[in-house]
């Protein structure tokens, strides 16, 4: 079991950047795949990145690839989601998730989800 809490969301305008972090709790955290999904009022959740147990593999939709970058520290227990760029199409409740599997880019591999936090990007 793991729990994850996500903080660094805000408002900014259009063109800044943000960074999102999601600390994990529990001494497994290093064996877990994990990912970033955002929620737009109206829509369905969607994909953003992964990232494999070790770091050594990162995935991107396309609509963030040369924008967003996605990491982890292991001795932190921490995913980060660095957020250059911001479009205000951007605009969404942000999510890390934890999967058991070693690589996982739909919302279905993954079984453990933080509460989110806003990202408003003005225009």
């Amino acid at each position: 079991q793991v729990q994850l809490v996500e903080s660094g969301g805000g408002l900014v305008q259009a063109g800044g950047s943000l960074r999102l972090s999601c600390a994990a709790s529990g001494r497994t955290f290093s064996s877990y795949a994990m990912g970033w999904f955002r929620q737009a009022p109206g829509k369905e959740r969607e994909f953003v990145a992964a990232i494999t147990w070790s770091g050594g593999s990162t995935d991107y939709a396309d609509f963030v690839k040369g924008r967003f970058t996605i990491s982890r520290d292991n001795a932190k227990n921490t995913v980060y989601l660095q957020m250059n760029s911001l479009k205000p199409e951007d605009t969404a409740v942000y999510y890390c998730a934890a999967s058991n599997l070693p690589v996982a880019v739909t919302q279905y591999e993954y079984a453990y989800w933080g509460q989110g936090t806003q990202v408003t990007v003005s225009s």
